[in-house]
């Protein structure tokens, strides 16, 4: 996370929010393949790919050079 940060403090440009959220995402992935059927945690898991894919299509539509650079950084696929 600290290569996506603009500043020393930053948390709560779209970029570090990005960052945490694939970061969830990818723990809660890994709960989900041991507890199958945990439908809790399956709706939080979508209500944060949801989140995380809002901030991408807000920060490619401000500035699609970061974008692009944020999807290399996190090697996350463009499908907005």
């Amino acid at each position: 996370m600290e290569g996506v940060k603009t500043h020393k403090d930053d948390t709560g440009s779209p970029e570090v929010q990005v960052a945490l959220l694939s970061r969830e995402i990818e723990k809660l992935l890994l709960h989900l393949k041991k507890h199958a059927k945990d439908f809790h945690s399956k709706r939080g898991l979508l209500r944060m790919v949801a989140k995380r894919r809002i901030l991408l299509s807000y920060l490619k539509r401000e500035n699609e050079k970061r974008y692009l650079s944020l999807l290399r950084k996190l090697g996350l696929k463009s499908k907005v």
